[in-house]
């Protein structure tokens, strides 16, 4: 079965220093960069539910604004209490200037 892709948007909208908030099908994600790469996340910290659309980037994590938990954007994990469960993440690509993020399961 083919995968089914979202344009998000334009390459030059996603920054290193703070995340883009864009819902996908109901979902709400945050997208940032990390050198070359493009990330996608749930838009909601694991440990209260608290939105990561105004979170701090630094080192390819993203700081909760809340309580400040740690998470891996290549991966999703929770790096520092007081989250321990991992974010979602979504497959990203870029394509001729414009960033698609894979269909929400």
């Amino acid at each position: 079965m083919a995968s089914d892709w979202i344009d998000i948007g334009g390459s030059d909208s996603v920054r290193e220093t703070a995340p883009l908030s864009v819902e996908v099908d109901g979902f709400p994600l945050v997208v940032v960069r990390c050198g070359a790469e493009i990330y996608a996340v749930e838009d909601r910290c694991t440990h209260d539910g608290e939105s990561l659309g105004e979170a701090e980037v630094e080192s390819c994590q993203i700081i909760c604004p809340r309580h400040g938990a740690h998470f891996c954007l290549r991966t999703g994990e929770a790096l520092t209490p007081p989250a321990y469960e991992p974010l979602r993440t979504y497959k990203v690509r870029e394509e001729d200037g414009r960033v698609l993020v894979e269909r929400p399961a």
